[in-house]
């Protein structure tokens, strides 16, 4: 029994001493990752097209001596950091990618870029908080590189392209990570990430054993109808109106035929392309929109109504439709297993008054491609602003985060790897 409890002892004694070991790391490295997030935030790049963001990732794991792959899923960065004895090996995971969001603020870092998405002038923005994601594993990188000599095994640090999509006929994102062999040579054991998020307070992590996103499609929908003078409606088919009763009745499934006590579930059209001028009834409309489900079941039933009920709804107007579903991503799931063990690693590091368990959300993620291969987990890290209680939401021209909540980031995944490593 005194074996026992002296092994007990021993081992949070360790779990301790890495905390405090690296405590001046910490402080040493959080202006250099507040200074890479404003210039990441000021220099967004679009999905498949992070060339200046992957450079400066690269050239900074290089400056620490660790092992870096580039050009990794197009434009994807991969660092390995192999301990000072062999061991398991540990992935940390941040996404790269900025959205076509136009910057509506007025901070000094504000990105006035601009760029092309589905053939339109568009802003880019880091409207989802990967700027902040980025800097927090290159600080990680940072503070591990300099204590290597107390890593039992392997940190991979895979700094991931196209997170938000690729663009339209290009592979991307963690599935092609995956497909190109990013959790192998060396093999991963498990696998770590987290999102920074507007409305959850500086300070605090919130975390869901299971499913945690939900899985996510995008959907397009064509309408061919019969164009006219738009004063002689009767001698058309009108397209766009015909396309609203189609939004209307895709809204019906989850209202009436979904059963929500089960799990949420979304259908949302986000874009509708249609004529040219006021008095022309066109000949066609286009749509696409996404579809969120935290059921595969559910999903299926969604996907085979809307197969069912567009070209219905189409054919009653006398018009045809067509739809195609992507495949899309899968349900972000936090292996139970590794959500037990990592819990005592959140609760010292962030305190355990600040560690908070959630309910599923219908955000998605494609960090949900490594979890199908390994054992994951995926947390969200506050970063409200102080006083806000509307805070913007994630992918809106206001969005805006604390940056003081970004170095419980780089502690919290740096404990994470070198817990899992270590113990």
């Amino acid at each position: 029994m005194k074996k026992c409890i002296f092994c007990i002892v021993l081992l949070f004694s360790s779990i301790s001493f890495f905390a405090q070991d690296f405590s001046n790391d910490f402080k040493n490295v959080e202006q250099k990752v507040i200074e890479w997030r404003r210039h990441f935030h000021k220099n967004p790049e679009l999905s498949n097209r992070e060339f200046n963001t992957a450079k400066k990732i690269a050239a900074h794991l290089k400056s620490l001596g660790i092992e870096t792959q580039e050009n990794v899923a197009k434009t994807g960065v991969v660092g390995i950091l192999k301990g000072s004895k062999k061991g398991k090996v540990v992935a940390l995971r941040a996404d790269i990618d900025a959205l076509p969001v136009t910057e509506r603020n007025d901070l000094p870092f504000k990105s006035n870029v601009t760029s092309k998405y589905l053939g339109k002038d568009v802003g880019v923005m880091h409207a989802c908080g990967h700027d902040t994601h980025i800097a927090i594993l290159m600080g990680v990188a940072e503070v591990l590189a300099k204590n290597k000599k107390y890593i039992k095994g392997t940190v991979k640090f895979i700094f991931q392209p196209a997170e938000e999509g690729a663009p339209e006929g290009e592979e991307g994102g963690a599935e092609l990570m995956v497909k190109e062999g990013v959790l192998k040579n060396p093999d991963v054991d498990a696998i770590f990430g987290l999102h920074i998020a507007s409305g959850f307070d500086v300070g605090t992590i919130s975390y869901k054993p299971g499913g945690i996103m939900a899985a996510s499609q995008s959907f397009k929908i064509k309408v061919k109808g019969k164009q006219s003078h738009g004063s002689r409606p009767w001698t058309s088919i009108d397209p766009i109106m015909i396309s609203a009763k189609i939004i209307d009745g895709l809204q019906t499934i989850v209202s009436r035929e979904i059963d929500l006590t089960n799990e949420g579930a979304v259908i949302t059209v986000g874009k509708i392309d249609s004529g040219v001028r006021s008095n022309i009834i066109p000949e066609s409309a286009e749509m696409i929109g996404t579809i969120r489900t935290l059921d595969y079941g559910m999903q299926k039933q969604i996907n085979d109504r809307m197969k069912e009920m567009v070209p219905a709804i189409a054919k009653s107007y006398r018009a045809e439709a067509t739809i195609e579903i992507e495949k899309g991503y899968p349900i972000t799931f936090n292996d139970v297993d590794l959500t037990q063990k990592v819990l005592p690693t959140l609760q010292r590091v962030a305190g355990t008054n600040n560690v908070k368990e959630i309910k599923a959300i219908t955000g998605a993620e494609d960090f949900s491609f490594f979890q199908k291969e390994v054992p994951g987990f995926y947390f969200f890290l506050g970063g409200k602003t102080v006083g806000n209680d509307n805070p913007y939401p994630h992918h809106t021209p206001d969005f805006i985060i604390d940056e003081k909540g970004m170095q419980l980031g780089v502690e919290t995944m740096t404990n994470l790897a070198l817990d899992f490593l270590n113990n």
